[in-house]
């Protein structure tokens, strides 16, 4: 199964139209290494050879920065298959979209020389054209962001046709009208973080053009990552998205796992939310063991306004 990645190509898409003529995706994180021969499979074995040198370069990074520039480095060269589909903004409310077709090269003295080879479509798909959640998706900050979630709506904008239902065959999704609810929950928590309960006591990670949504793990991406306003706790926030209770507490317990260990600094706790539509009995009987981690649930508010 293909997925689709918004690839920023340089800061404000410097170097999109390059990229277009050239028939390439590219990163320029450590820029001065060949990495043809680190090509690991995994990108955790990445992270461990290449944030030491990150951070050598970068002084004034953190681990978090560190590990997120690297796990974004390797989605470009290692982790985007050959078939996947890049959008990269061209700065002017358009996107390019086309399908990658090589393997990683490198192009010593270039600005962004960790290239791939891309085939662009003829088409491209304005700003306008997408809905809201896209929108806000295909925009967060960050080079790449993986936004496979939105297949169906970005397939039918490249063909003209109509919006088609919401399908899920995810064997852990127990209940898919919920699934299709929270489906764009994560993009609408992140717009409006500083209002909900989490915001007064955390941000979501941000160091620049760098920011916690979906902060790549070796074992799926964080929903959202964020950290106490004294820096002294990180939050890992994992959705449910009507998956079975049992998949998501372990699921945030991975994430939570992983940040202990390859993020956290030795001052820092790391805790762990989990947010669903509706109370779930088999979440606090697992949660109840787990001191750690909080269970919130969330209420829509919808109203109809007589204007006339």
């Amino acid at each position: 199964m293909k997925n689709y990645y918004r690839i920023m190509l340089g800061r404000k898409s410097a170097y999109a139209e390059e990229a277009y003529k050239g028939n390439f995706i590219a990163a320029g994180f450590i820029r001065d290494r060949d990495l043809t021969n680190h090509l690991s499979n995994n990108g955790r074995d990445f992270n461990q050879q290449f944030i030491p040198i990150f951070l050598e370069q970068n002084p004034d990074k953190t681990k978090i920065s560190a590990a997120l520039s690297c796990g974004m480095l390797w989605t470009i060269v290692k982790g985007i298959q050959i078939g996947d589909i890049a959008l990269c903004p061209d700065g002017k409310g358009n996107y390019y979209v086309g399908e990658v077709t090589g393997d990683y090269e490198y192009h010593k003295g270039e600005a962004l020389p960790h290239r791939r080879a891309v085939r662009w479509f003829s088409k491209t798909v304005s700003r306008d054209e997408m809905s809201e959640s896209l929108r806000n998706s295909a925009g967060s900050i960050g080079t790449v962001s993986n936004i496979s979630k939105y297949a169906s709506e970005l397939e039918n904008l490249l063909s003209g046709s109509h919006p088609q239902s919401i399908i899920t065959t995810d064997e852990t999704i127990e209940d898919p009208n919920t699934f299709a609810l929270e489906k764009h929950l994560e993009d609408f928590l992140v717009q409006n973080w500083k209002s909900t309960e989490l915001g007064k006591h955390y941000d979501i990670y941000e160091d620049g053009e760098i920011v916690g949504q979906q902060y790549p793990t070796d074992t799926g991406p964080i929903d959202i990552l964020a950290i106490s306003k004294d820096k002294n706790t990180l939050l890992v926030v994992e959705l449910k998205r009507g998956r079975a209770s049992d998949v998501v507490v372990g699921q945030c317990q991975r994430y939570m796992g992983y940040v202990k260990d390859e993020l956290a600094e030795n001052n820092q706790d790391v805790r762990g939310v989990i947010i669903g539509f509706e109370d779930d009995i088999k979440i606090q009987r697992a949660l109840s063991v787990a001191q750690n981690i909080n269970f919130y649930t969330y209420k829509i508010d919808f109203r109809l306004e007589k204007k006339h």
